[in-house]
């Protein structure tokens, strides 16, 4: 077998020498030459083959990966709008917070022009104390207010949230005319002994939108409203009376839910001190507390001094003023609290119960009201 084989490559070699000798006859080139010139062409052949083949491959695997491609983006979009269609939620409404419902009467008297308003009953009011009740009362007045005209409130019952009032209240000089311009108000608050009493939410009536010549008698949902700009805040102090030294000690524990009075949603708050004679003249030197700044709800627990003679207790006044510093200018007042025998409701308890517990510190949550 391998003698064969050797055979075989003998005959091919002597028929190369014998093609090759004869080329180079014909061309006038050395055999050698002859070799080199066939292993080029036959080299170049060979590229020009794989060449070809490649090409071709590459087209066709182009083609395929574009195919795959375009698969793949259809793919994509498919997958994008079903995406779309299957995880996209749907719009939500804001579900209307509810309040609960108070019923009223209104009745109109054309000969003496009165408008008498009824406040009967409230129910399913929501629980603002922490033990899963309220303490509701009732404000009832007209808008826009008058000279004269009054407001009303209903007596605050405890501990519930049903309340049963049947409460009359009567706007007396009340002309038929004037009533289309009036929008009665009812607004329900949770009495809060410490602090601002929490608005649960009111009531709005256009008069225009009644007809007074019959009574109405009707349940109305409550509606919150959370804009309150006259809210400016709540401060918390301290009130301490020494009789044999004269010793008034004013003792600024806090604030919350100051007014946002700059520009980036905060205040810088401080407390100005000032006694006043029954004149307003200031006597002696105002006080102030520390600025917080950026902070509204700040806490102070600072203490300062005046001295007042027992007898001038009944006729002085003790103004707290909450202000919000300004480095540039003048420090802008966010409200105030004015104390005193000559003043009303918390204003002039805060002071009477000092006055009557002598060397005790009495502590009284304020609403800051408008300078």
């Amino acid at each position: 077998m391998r003698r064969k084989r050797e055979e075989i490559l003998q005959l091919v070699e002597d028929e190369l020498k014998e093609d090759t000798d004869t080329v180079a006859d014909q061309t006038g080139l050395r055999p050698w030459q002859v070799v080199a010139l066939l292993a080029v062409v036959l080299l170049s052949l060979v590229g020009l083959v794989w060449f070809c083949v490649f090409r071709f491959c590459a087209k066709k695997r182009n083609k395929k990966v574009e195919r795959k491609k375009n698969q793949d983006e259809q793919g994509l979009v498919a997958g994008e709008e079903d995406v779309d269609i299957l995880d996209e939620e749907p719009v939500k409404v804001p579900k209307k917070v509810y309040l609960g419902k108070l019923q009223y009467e209104l009745k109109y008297d054309f000969n003496t022009q009165t408008l008498s308003v009824t406040v009967c009953q409230a129910m399913e009011l929501p629980a603002m104390d922490m033990g899963g009740v309220s303490d509701p009362y009732v404000k009832v007045f007209l808008l826009p207010e008058t000279k004269g005209m009054k407001k009303f409130e209903t007596k605050v019952n405890r501990k519930t949230l049903n309340p049963f009032f049947n409460e009359t209240f009567q706007f007396k000089n009340l002309p038929y005319a004037d009533t289309f311009e009036k929008t009665l108000m009812f607004t329900i608050f949770d009495y809060d002994r410490f602090s601002k009493h929490d608005r649960i939410g009111e009531i709005k009536i256009p008069l225009s939108m009644v007809d007074l010549a019959q009574t109405i008698n009707e349940w109305k949902d409550i509606e919150s409203n959370k804009e309150d700009d006259q809210y400016l805040g709540d401060i918390c102090f301290s009130l301490r009376y020494v009789p044999t030294s004269g010793k008034l000690t004013i003792g600024i524990l806090e604030c919350k839910k100051l007014k946002k009075m700059d520009i980036t949603g905060a205040s810088d708050p401080y407390v100005k001190i000032k006694l006043l004679d029954s004149k307003g003249k200031r006597i002696g030197k105002k006080k102030k507390t520390t600025v917080k700044n950026a902070n509204l709800n700040p806490y102070y627990n600072e203490s300062f001094v005046f001295v007042v003679e027992e007898m001038s207790l009944s006729k002085v006044n003790l103004e707290i003023t909450v202000l919000d510093y300004d480095l540039l200018g003048g420090s802008d007042p966010i409200g105030k609290v004015m104390l005193g025998k000559n003043r009303k409701k918390l204003e002039k308890k805060h002071w009477v119960e000092m006055i009557e517990n002598p060397r005790r510190p009495i502590i009284h949550w304020h609403v800051l009201k408008e300078n």
